[in-house]
């Protein structure tokens, strides 16, 4: 009775340990995955013509982008599989559903959603610095949640929103060197060295 009551406990805390463990691997898979779907929901809502629920989404894609960077980190749970989730979390969200609430009307204005779009696939292809704690280009997150907040802080005026769509593309493309945010967070928390006077 004793070695089976040592086993049943001894397959309960292994049987707990994989549970944790599996929670410790796919935590920022799963915030990449509820990303994902503030994306999908905001393109149905764009094509549904509900521009200020779709801006509030890719906001909330914004914030859960934020989270699952933090979480894999915290966590060290980075994998291929999760950058890959990521990447693709994100081309849906701060690509095609940011392009979207830009609301092709004419011409010139699907050629300006197109090239949005392929701004961010290009940078989340192409772009990467080779270097600890920094970007190469404006990550398409910040981008987007620029496009989403000139919706709320201009009413939903689209000219404007057109125009932070453009100047969020050339910084999306340009080959200058950004500040990761772990990096930029870490520099707010921690106070200035200053040297000290030897007189």
């Amino acid at each position: 009775l004793f070695q089976c009551t040592k086993k049943l406990f001894l397959s309960e805390q292994a049987g707990r340990a994989q549970v944790i463990e599996f929670l410790r691997k796919n935590a920022a898979n799963s915030i990449s995955m509820a990303n994902l779907l503030m994306g999908l929901s905001s393109v149905l809502c764009s094509l549904n013509g509900q521009y200020h629920y779709a801006c509030w989404l890719v906001l909330m894609g914004f914030m859960l982008d934020l989270a699952d960077g933090a979480v894999a980190r915290q966590l060290n749970a980075c994998s291929a599989l999760g950058a890959k989730m990521d990447d693709f979390a994100d081309f849906t969200s701060f690509g095609l559903a940011t392009g979207l609430v830009l609301q092709a009307h004419g011409i010139l204005e699907g050629l300006l959603v197109i090239v949005y779009v392929l701004a961010v696939f290009t940078r989340l292809c192409f772009f990467s610095s080779g270097m600890p704690f920094m970007y190469r280009g404006l990550p398409c997150p910040y981008g987007a949640s620029m496009v989403a907040a000139t919706y709320f802080l201009t009413g939903g005026h689209l000219v404007a929103m057109r125009l932070m769509a453009i100047v969020m593309i050339l910084f999306m493309v340009d080959q200058g060197f950004y500040p990761h945010d772990k990096a930029s967070w870490r520099s707010c928390f921690t106070p200035p060295s200053w040297p000290l006077s030897t007189s």
